[in-house]
């Protein structure tokens, strides 16, 4: 039975790497995968998944408005084989509406969904597709890093152009290590309580 997985973590936990990992090893034996990331998250390339230690791979790029479960049944009619797995990066961009398609090629299609991104943002609030994933997928894996005082890692922190912790802002400002730095509860409340 084809399950819906969310796979998630804080920055720099090796979500991307995971993903590309767990992908290779469907397309070593033969089978297809499909991978889609966000479109606005271009720090590889529009449509490319970059991890921190180097693995690289295309991806399908996809807006908001994007229907992946049609998306994904058009891949499966193209002709060129069938897909034995879906691969989201960045699922935290994912709208509440993508996430029930996501659910629907797992459930109608039989096409299991691996989805990996971040739960909450850098002021401690649920992405909206974390939101819902957190609600519908069928399996959650939470994927550890650690604080740098060695305590797992469980929020982050955003830094301003200035390097400084930045208290408000957007909630979606792509970035890496430049920009956000993992904590533990703690670390993180002290961080975003000092003056």
């Amino acid at each position: 039975m084809a399950k819906l997985y969310f796979h998630y973590a804080t920055m720099n936990a090796g979500k991307s790497t995971m993903l590309l990992q767990a992908s290779y090893n469907y397309r070593e034996r033969g089978m297809r995968t499909a991978i889609f990331i966000a479109s606005h998250d271009d720090r590889a390339g529009r449509g490319r998944i970059s991890s921190r230690i180097g693995l690289q791979s295309d991806a399908i790029a996809f807006d908001a408005s994007d229907d992946l479960e049609a998306k994904v049944a058009a891949l499966q009619a193209d002709g060129t084989g069938q897909i034995a797995c879906v691969f989201v990066d960045e699922a935290q961009f994912l709208s509440e509406s993508q996430v029930w398609q996501l659910a629907r090629i797992a459930d109608r299609l039989h096409i299991p969904v691996m989805a990996y991104g971040l739960r909450t943002d850098f002021q401690g609030r649920l992405f909206p597709g974390s939101y819902a994933l957190l609600a519908i997928a069928d399996e959650l894996r939470e994927v550890r890093t650690i604080c740098h005082c060695g305590r797992k890692a469980t929020m982050v922190a955003r830094l301003d152009a200035d390097g400084k912790v930045a208290k408000e802002g957007a909630q979606v400002e792509v970035g890496g290590n430049d920009k956000y730095i993992s904590y533990c509860r703690r670390h993180w409340e002290d961080i975003m309580m000092a003056d």
